[in-house]
């Protein structure tokens, strides 16, 4: 029996970004051995999308910062799962990756979350085999999100990890702001919040990114310091922060450290934001 072909062009052009890290996952490996994820899903599943005319990303940085912060993402939850057995992991705008093959210990519960149209297509190519892993459909535009996943209802509840990747770029910078106040409001202490943010001069310039300017899709928020971040909740701290690009090569090398300088932020990092009460502080 055949499997039935989506073409992932029938999602909206945020949605439709999707398309970028399954192909970088699929097919990056051989480009950056060094930097390999092993991801023993993607290339099947992009196998099966990939008859709708869209060419696959072949830039190396996006290719090369998509593993870097696939590995990133991987290592702190799997931290996090060593401090917390048996804890909840969400990956929030999952798209069609597949996480759980990595943090599955047999212990943790992790949902997968995104928007409907999202969600429907990934119901058809990763069906849910596990009573630990589960899909929900997610608005992180919503006031409601929290609720949506069916998080901790109380601070005193047991540490969560979420995590948003290729995501909040998208949104506007006060949903950036009410995702961020949200989790630092809810969130039990302990809990970590880890996500991907590009600097304030890609804002508006997602047309001169050659794998997302195909897709229609626009970057509306970028970080401009990095008290954005904890600005939001007094209860924030900035936990860490990842040079995604890191490794890339000498020009990025040499490149990089005067860009910090002027611009302020990494020009493309992996952050870690924790929560603590003030009696943890």
């Amino acid at each position: 029996m055949t499997t039935s072909k989506r073409p992932a062009r029938s999602l909206s052009p945020v949605p439709s970004t999707l398309r970028i890290p399954l192909a970088a996952r699929a097919s990056g490996d051989a480009m950056f051995p060094q930097m390999a994820v092993r991801d023993a899903y993607a290339a099947s599943i992009l196998e099966k999308i990939r008859d709708d005319g869209q060419a696959l990303p072949e830039d190396r940085a996006t290719i090369y910062g998509i593993l870097s912060r696939t590995r990133r993402f991987r290592s702190l939850a799997q931290e996090f799962l060593e401090q917390h057995p048996g804890a909840r992991v969400v990956n929030m705008g999952c798209g069609l990756s597949h996480y759980y093959q990595w943090l599955d210990d047999g212990k943790c519960r992790m949902t997968d979350a995104d928007l409907p149209e999202v969600l429907a297509l990934r119901r058809e190519l990763i069906p849910e085999t596990n009573t630990r892993h589960d899909a929900r459909a997610l608005d992180l535009t919503s006031a409601h999100w929290w609720e949506q996943l069916d998080l901790p209802r109380k601070r005193q509840g047991r540490p969560v990890f979420l995590f948003t990747e290729g995501v909040l770029m998208y949104l506007q910078p006060p949903q950036v702001q009410a995702v961020l106040a949200t989790f630092g409001e809810r969130a039990p202490a302990g809990s970590v919040l880890a996500f991907d943010a590009m600097c304030w001069l890609a804002v508006g310039r997602a047309a001169q990114h050659p794998s997302v300017r195909a897709t229609g899709a626009e970057f509306h928020w970028g970080l401009r310091k990095a008290a954005e971040l904890t600005q939001a909740h007094p209860r924030l701290r900035l936990d860490a922060t990842y040079r995604v690009l890191e490794g890339i090569g000498l020009p990025y090398a040499l490149f990089a450290p005067l860009m910090l300088m002027l611009l302020g932020v990494p020009l493309y990092a992996v952050y870690a934001l924790g929560v603590a009460d003030s009696a943890d502080t």
